[in-house]
């Protein structure tokens, strides 16, 4: 089969986990050349350590340092979209987006983070990809929030909402039903051991390293499930396939490096977009399994606090202002487009930092022109010597 996956890796710390997402491959027979793999990481990281790594399990790709991405930009004719990408900040995955939109072999991406492993009673990409090609009956979720919450199938046990959920949407009434579908473009496995919750919540639960001191098991998930139409939820991109034609609406926003310290929103706010673009198009978003193991490093929970609170009004708020425009649109483009001039161009004044989603607006529009340019010269490009 052709090399038809690119699997997007932001890391500076534990490169070395891919061994076992290659591992996990080669035990359940997926066949590893279909992956390339792009490593997103800094100038102080060893590139070179990268390399090797995947030079010593047989797998194609490329390490991508901050020097590197510039010397990318550059051959591909973006550099003046250098600034979508900030620099040190989970955020990048949009450099992978932007590698994945630049070769269009590459039909699927795959988001893993560095400090996740794959449990090996399931085929990790397999799965992701069985999912992406899903058609029938699933269990569909709401609430009377429209909100749901992706850790719902035991809340009443664990108490937990992860990262991302307003809080004003809490204590939820919750409806199942069991619909048809037949257009899957993102597969979001969940996550066991860690779970991916925000600072205040973090705290809430007693722990001041950064983790929780509750944890989550592969008993807390039930069946696979997606969120009804007009319901929002949480995506976090540590374990996440999706298809090509997402790309122009799930930009990973400008976070951490921006005037208003807002940060750890980015695969939160661009899971908003692409929910909307999905209901809109008659598309689906896919969560369940492949479960992985989350281990996430002990750190201040003060620090997570200092990078999201200055989001944290926004966070309530900004689901409201996705959902109100693009509802007529025909493409991931429009529906982008739509919302990119509605945050651009809306009066945030009585919001804490509500001027950061007038900002957010204008990356979004120079994003879609980004991806304009890219898909306009892409046959006449060659291509840079670390990509093949």
């Amino acid at each position: 089969m052709s090399q038809d996956i690119c699997v997007v890796v932001p890391t500076i710390r534990h490169h070395e986990c891919m061994r076992e997402y290659f591992a996990n491959a080669r035990q359940h027979g997926f066949d590893l050349d279909r992956l390339f793999v792009v490593l997103v990481t800094e100038d102080f990281c060893d590139a070179d350590a990268m390399a090797e790594m995947l030079e010593e399990e047989g797998v194609d790709g490329a390490v991508f340092d901050g020097t590197g991405r510039e010397e990318w930009y550059a051959a591909q004719g973006i550099g003046d979209y250098s600034h979508l990408v900030p620099a040190a900040s989970h955020a990048q995955t949009s450099f992978g987006l932007l590698y994945l939109w630049a070769h269009d072999r590459f039909d699927y991406g795959v988001f893993i983070d560095d400090d996740t492993l794959p449990h090996h009673d399931a085929d990790f990409f397999g799965t992701h990809m069985e999912n992406l090609a899903f058609e029938g009956e699933i269990e569909t979720v709401s609430s009377d929030e429209d909100w749901v919450n992706v850790l719902y199938h035991n809340e009443a046990e664990h108490g937990l909402y992860p990262r991302g959920y307003p809080y004003a949407a809490m204590d939820e009434s919750v409806e199942t039903e069991t619909e048809s579908v037949d257009d899957v473009v993102a597969s979001q496995g969940l996550w066991t051991n860690v779970p991916d919750l925000d600072a205040v919540r973090i705290l809430m639960d007693g722990d001041l390293q950064g983790q929780a001191q509750t944890r989550t098991s592969s008993e807390d998930f039930g069946e696979d499930f997606v969120a009804a139409d007009g319901n929002y939820l949480t995506v976090c991109s540590m374990n996440l396939a999706f298809r090509r034609e997402v790309v122009p609406a799930f930009y990973q926003l400008p976070m951490d490096e921006n005037e208003w310290d807002v940060g750890r929103f980015d695969d939160i706010w661009s899971g908003l977009f692409l929910k909307r673009a999905c209901d809109v198009l008659g598309k689906t978003i896919y969560n369940g399994g492949p479960l992985c193991e989350h281990n996430k490093a002990p750190r201040s929970t003060f620090s997570d606090l200092t990078n999201e609170v200055h989001g944290l009004e926004l966070n309530e708020h900004v689901w409201e202002e996705i959902d109100a425009v693009g509802g007529d649109a025909d493409s991931y483009e429009e529906v982008f487009a739509a919302v990119a001039d509605r945050l651009a161009e809306g009066d945030y004044g009585d919001w804490e930092n509500g001027a950061f989603l007038n900002y957010c607006g204008e990356f979004m529009r120079d994003w879609l022109d980004c991806l304009d340019e890219l898909a306009a010269d892409e046959a006449d490009r060659e291509p840079v010597a670390a990509d093949d």
